[in-house]
């Protein structure tokens, strides 16, 4: 299922760029960057759990958010991008 992952992480605060540093990795390892703060990840249901648990491990709920919008298996009709920015399959052929 593709999600749509969004957060903002205080920076204001003792710890907040390490926390913004942790959650931006924890993302990076599971999900293609998209924007600044937001991240789609194809995943299965176990694989999201296991991600959400770990970004919720790593925020300070009193002073961060983070945003979760599951547009589940037929992504591709929901998700339009216009601009300069490259867009990616995450289905597709990955050479490395």
């Amino acid at each position: 299922m593709m999600v749509l992952i969004s957060y903002d992480v205080a920076t204001s605060d003792p710890g907040g760029k390490k926390r913004l540093r942790k959650v931006a990795k924890e993302c990076q390892n599971h999900a293609q960057r998209v924007q600044n703060s937001v991240f789609e990840a194809d995943l299965d249901c176990s694989q999201f759990l296991k991600l959400k648990s770990k970004l919720i491990k790593l925020i300070d709920e009193e002073h961060d958010s983070l945003r979760f919008y599951y547009l589940g298996n037929n992504w591709e009709r929901k998700i339009e991008h216009i601009g300069n920015k490259q867009t990616y399959n995450p289905e597709g052929v990955i050479i490395i």
